[in-house]
Parts: C-alpha cells; sequence; structure tokens
C-alpha cells in the first residue's frame, strides 16, 4: 500500500482550484466572479498536466483503494479535458449570476467524484465517490430556480437517491457474501459464496452506476434533464458522469469476476442502444435527440464492459470509446449553445450563415454514429472486435444493426443544414461555444487519425 498523497497530485491540484474558487467567490462583487472560471480552469489544465505525467509512471495503489493504472490515467485526462470545456461553456451562460463561483465550484466537485468512481477498487469509496459525483450534479440541474429544469431535477435527484439506496443494499449484501468491501476480496469471497446471493447484490450495485451512466433501467431522467437544464449543465451531466461509471463498471467486472456478469451487461447493453435509438427516431428536439443519443452511446459503451476479464480488447475499447464520446457528445452541445436554437428547423442554413460552426456540428453527428475518420468509429471498430473476441457475436450483430439504424436520425439533424433559411436572419452564435464546437470536432478527427499511435503508446 502507498500512502504518498503525491500520487494524488492531479486531484489535489482541481480540489484546490475549487476551493479556492469558492473562498474568492465569497469576497468578490457579481461583476468579478467571472475570475472563479479563471481560478477553476487554471486547476482543471495543472490538473491534466500532473495526469499526463503520471501516466508515464508504474501502476500502484494509492491508500490501499485508489488503483493508479491505465482506466485511472485515462479517466482523469478525459474527465478533467471534458470539465474544462465544460467550464467554458458555462462561463458565458453564468456571466453576473449572484452564483456564479459556485456554478463552477460544482462542477469541479462533481468531476472530482466522478475520477474516484473510475480509479477505485472498495465498494465503501465507490459509495462516497458516487455520492460526490451526483450531488452537486443535482444542484446543477436546478441551479435556476424556478427555471424549466427545476421539476427535471427534482426527477434526477429523486431517481438518483432511489438507485443509491438501491445500490447500497447491494454493497451489503456483496459484504456479507464476500467477507470484505476491496475487490480482491471479493473476488475470492465469490467464489465460495451462493451465485444466486451473488447475482442478487451484482445486480442491486449496478443501479447506481447505471444511473450515472444513464443507460437503462436508470434512464428516464436523461431527456428531462438534458432539455430542462443549460445546455452547458446538460453537457456536462450526460457525459462527465459517464466517463466515471463505465469505467467503475468495468473495473468491478474485471477485477472481482462474478458469475453471469458477461450475459447480465450484455442484455443491458443490447436493450439500452436499441431504446435509445428507437426513441430519437421522433424527436424534434435537438436537446431531447442528443439526450436519446447519449442513451443509445451508453448500450454501446456497455458492450466491452460487458466483456471485462474475457478479452484483452476490453480495456482499450472502453478506455477510447470514452474519450472519443466524449469530445464529440460535449461538441454537439456546444453547437446547440452556439446557436441558441432547440428545434431541427433552427438549424436551417447554418453551414451558410457559420462554416465553421454548421462543419463542427456535421463531424460530431456523424462521429456519434461512428463514420471515420472520427474517434467514435475507432471506438466503435474496437467494441466489435471485443464483443467478437469475447464470444458475443449476437452482440455485436446487434450493435451493428444499430448503428445504421441511427444514422436516419442523425440525418434529420445533418440535412437542414445545407438548407436556405428564410424569414428573419438568425442570431450571431456565440463566440466562446463555437469555438469550443471547432476545438471538440478538430479533436475527434485527430483522436480518429491518430488512434494508432495512441492505441500503440498505451
Amino acid at each position: 500500500m502507498n500512502e504518498n498523497p503525491a500520487d494524488l497530485a492531479p486531484e489535489l491540484c482541481v480540489l484546490i482550484a475549487a476551493v479556492l474558487g469558492l473562498v474568492n467567490g465569497l469576497f468578490l462583487p457579481r461583476t468579478r466572479q467571472w475570475r472563479v472560471a479563471v481560478i477553476c480552469a487554471a486547476g482543471l489544465v495543472a490538473g491534466l498536466a500532473v495526469a499526463g505525467v503520471a501516466a508515464t509512471r508504474p501502476d500502484l495503489m494509492a491508500f490501499d483503494a485508489f488503483e493508479i493504472d491505465p482506466v485511472t490515467h485515462v479517466t482523469r485526462i478525459v474527465v478533467f479535458g471534458s470539465t474544462l470545456l465544460v467550464v467554458i461553456l458555462a462561463a458565458g451562460q453564468v456571466r453576473d449570476h449572484p452564483r456564479e463561483s459556485e456554478h463552477y465550484t460544482l462542477i469541479l466537485l462533481s468531476a472530482l467524484g466522478t475520477v474516484a468512481l473510475g480509479a477505485t477498487s472498495d465498494l465503501l469509496v465507490l459509495v462516497a465517490a458516487y455520492l460526490l459525483a451526483s450531488i452537486p450534479a443535482y444542484a446543477l440541474a436546478g441551479f435556476g430556480k424556478d427555471a424549466p429544469g427545476t421539476e427535471a431535477a427534482l426527477k434526477y435527484y429523486l431517481m438518483g437517491a432511489l438507485l443509491g439506496v438501491v445500490m447500497l443494499g447491494g454493497v451489503t449484501l456483496l459484504f456479507g457474501v464476500g467477507r470484505g468491501t476491496a475487490y480482491p476480496m471479493l473476488r475470492e469471497g465469490f467464489a465460495d459464496a451462493s451465485p444466486a446471493v451473488v447475482a442478487v447484490g451484482v445486480v442491486a450495485l449496478l443501479a447506481g452506476p447505471l444511473f450515472k451512466a444513464g443507460a437503462v433501467p436508470g434512464h428516464f431522467w436523461v431527456p428531462d434533464v438534458t432539455e430542462g437544464a443549460p445546455p452547458a449543465v446538460a453537457a456536462f451531466v450526460t457525459t462527465v458522469p459517464k466517463i466515471g461509471a463505465f469505467a467503475a463498471l468495468y473495473r468491478f467486472g474485471a477485477e472481482t469476476s462474478p458469475g453471469g456478469w458477461a450475459v447480465l451487461v450484455a442484455v443491458i447493453a443490447a436493450v439500452t442502444m436499441t431504446l435509445g435509438n428507437l426513441a430519437a427516431f421522433g424527436q424534434d428536439n435537438v436537446r431531447r435527440l442528443l439526450a436519446y443519443s447519449t442513451v443509445s452511446q451508453a448500450g454501446y459503451l456497455l458492450v466491452p464492459v460487458a466483456m471485462a476479464g474475457r478479452t484483452d480488447l476490453a480495456e482499450p475499447a472502453v478506455l477510447y470509446y470514452l474519450a472519443a464520446y466524449a469530445v464529440t457528445n460535449v461538441g454537439a452541445f456546444a453547437v446547440v449553445l452556439a446557436a441558441g436554437r432547440d428545434d431541427l428547423a433552427g438549424y436551417t442554413g447554418l453551414l451558410r450563415r457559420s462554416p465553421l460552426l454548421g462543419l463542427s456540428l456535421v463531424v460530431c453527428l456523424l462521429g456519434l454514429v461512428g463514420t471515420p475518420p472520427t474517434a467514435v468509429f475507432v471506438g466503435k471498430v474496437l467494441m466489435f472486435g471485443a464483443a467478437l473476441d469475447g464470444g458475443h457475436a449476437w452482440l455485436a450483430v446487434v450493435a451493428a444493426v444499430n448503428t445504421v439504424a441511427s444514422v436516419f436520425y442523425y440525418l434529420r439533424w445533418i440535412i437542414p443544414l445545407f438548407g436556405r433559411r428564410t424569414g428573419r436572419p438568425a442570431p450571431r452564435p456565440a463566440r466562446g461555444a463555437s469555438t469550443v464546437a471547432v476545438v471538440a470536432a478538430v479533436l475527434s478527427v485527430l483522436l480518429g487519425v491518430g488512434s494508432g499511435i495512441a492505441l500503440t503508446a498505451s
């Protein structure tokens, strides 16, 4: 066991930024609280830099419950990078808000909980990380008092609390049959325990991470929160918590190997991707369309999670897909924020009015489909390979059919971009959000083109 606090330097950089931002916000006048955004962004950049250095060092265990390995390295970098983009998006939305500094601080605290979710190898720390990732997100979803997102935030909170209690029941049951909470102890305990009891405990435990991931059956909050919350918050809750949830699910499956894991998660994956795609077909609100798109993406991401421990392709598949999904999804939401329209008709002629913004949206939407040379294409190729190598060819077929089907509802959004707008001129796109959209689209392409180098280095 290693108890050197320096091993958690990336997390400490972000935590210090959150504390400094909150303290500064107490004394800054409303018109100068934008400085807190700078402090939080600086903390995230520092965290990214330190995480990059840490990724070159040997794997180790910190404080007997926090693993520092490739899964943690990728979780750190993707979470901090995505959160940095969200902070930039939020800065334009909450400028001069009475609680502007608290908004940035809540984002950073939730991001810290997300990293802990993906790094922990102990059920008790998993529960604590779940709460840290969730509670700030509830507040963010209902940040505007009496805003349209208030009802959605309440639904988000109630469902999160309910499934969190179910998860606690699963932790209790697994602790009883596994004679411990650390994953290595659980692996040994499961071998002697009743398979039926272990199965019940695992199903209950899955409730929490599946809720954070927006997967069936914990997906009901996703469309309501995505439509009702501010676009920057919607981008955050549909992207960042998923990263920690899938990393946590993969780690639990790989390190404890509970009986029936592959079949259980594979069935959930198939149902999730199919339901998400079917629900997205009839959406005219782009935020709800993206919401159900994130549900379907959760299904694809569960495929390599189901193959944890069955094939060596599972780990690179889930990690690369997470990075690809995160940057692409944030880019799509950045376009929504920049354009300021939630209806499909509002995007008519966007490529003519703002070529860079329109092209960024095309790249992000085709990226979510899995079109080369975008990063999600590489993630899906790895995902298919993991399913085939893990002996679940039927799951690869279901994922392929769903991928083809998803093209149609993404095209419903892409085709109007090439049209000609009639009526009064559309408002000028927000500059900050447009920049984030372009950066995200470029990163998506670079991750796809450079996938060979990235995967070889890993």
